[in-house]
């Protein structure tokens, strides 16, 4: 049995949403020629993606090959428009978020969903959330690793924090909108060393900012294995330890101590830094993630678990689907 934490949808087509809206910036698909499309944001071509991130049932017979039971639908990070004005993002939101409902609705034994929310309006979020979970009978929700100016450790973020706690909604950080991508014009860097950081600057935020410490019972889940953060932890807790009044100005808790509270996705790429992950985080905190559709992630979705942990039946099934299963209740 496989779940998979991370992989992203969205709907065949959509409205003009510069016409619906009245300005610019929002994607748009252009269907240029069968089974393929053109994510489009004002007439430059951003993404090209095959039928397999819309068509329901090739996503199932993609499934079948790799033996993922399970797929979370969350949307492309793209879509979150954060920048947009809040209604306009609300109204987006519901349509992203109806559209997974009805995949789940269809295929319940297939797919679980993830929701995303006009985080730029706290206000609007929370409302979102409650009719994610209480409505459309979603796990929870999709995030970024910042919103717009705002860190993760923004204090107007904190009555979304609170409304996902009580709901027991599953929230799953991914980044976007990476930082420094002016200075990375080349070798697509912004996805090859600015994702990896994005990644970090979430989960810093959320522990030095006093988020997990002010929200225990949050769950939270960071994708691509947390990108650079397990590998500079030691660093970070250094740094925290010689110069707290630079570091320890919101929470005075060792950032290593949230170790163990948080989840990660296993999308790694390397068998030695996912042992590395497991270890550090531990055996009920790393869930597969493949980010499917995308060619950044894992072809095989659990090929690199059952390899690593080969002669560890027990481990591979958590890491497989019982430590996602705990993470979306």
């Amino acid at each position: 049995m496989k779940i998979d934490l991370h992989t992203h949808i969205l709907p065949q087509d959509w409205p003009d949403l510069k016409e619906k809206y009245g300005y610019g910036g929002f994607v748009q698909l252009d269907h240029y020629k069968p089974c393929c499309a053109k994510m489009m944001i004002d007439g430059k071509a951003f993404r090209e993606i095959k039928s397999n991130c819309w068509d329901t049932s090739e996503r199932i017979k993609d499934c079948d090959v790799a033996g993922v039971t399970m797929q979370v639908l969350s949307t492309v990070p793209v879509m979150f428009s954060y920048w947009a004005k809040p209604d306009d993002a609300l109204d987006l939101s519901r349509f992203l978020n109806d559209h997974i409902a009805e995949a789940v609705a269809n295929s319940p034994d297939r797919f679980a969903g993830l929701g995303t929310l006009p985080m730029q309006s706290p206000d609007l979020s929370v409302r979102e959330l409650e009719r994610c979970m209480k409505d459309l009978g979603l796990r929870g929700v999709e995030i970024g690793s910042h919103i717009n100016d705002w860190n993760l450790d923004n204090q107007n973020l904190f009555p979304f924090y609170e409304a996902a706690e009580e709901l027991g909604a599953a929230v799953f950080v991914h980044p976007w909108d990476m930082m420094a991508k002016d200075k990375m014009p080349k070798y697509w860097l912004p996805w090859l060393v600015g994702m990896p950081a994005e990644t970090t600057l979430a989960i810093c935020s959320m522990i030095f900012g006093g988020v997990l410490e002010r929200f225990p019972k949050l769950k939270v889940c960071f994708a691509h294995g947390g990108g650079s953060f397990p590998f500079t932890i030691g660093r970070i807790e250094h740094g925290f330890n010689v110069r707290p009044d630079l570091v320890a100005v919101d929470n005075k808790v060792n950032p290593r101590n949230y170790l163990g509270k948080v989840w990660f996705d296993s999308l790694v790429h390397d068998p030695h830094a996912l042992r590395y992950l497991v270890d550090l985080a531990g055996r009920d905190k790393v869930a597969l993630g493949s980010d499917y559709p995308f060619p950044l992630g894992e072809h095989h979705p659990g090929k690199l678990i059952e390899s690593a942990y080969s002669d560890d039946a027990e481990l591979v099934e958590k890491l497989l689907w019982k430590n996602a299963a705990d993470f979306l209740n």
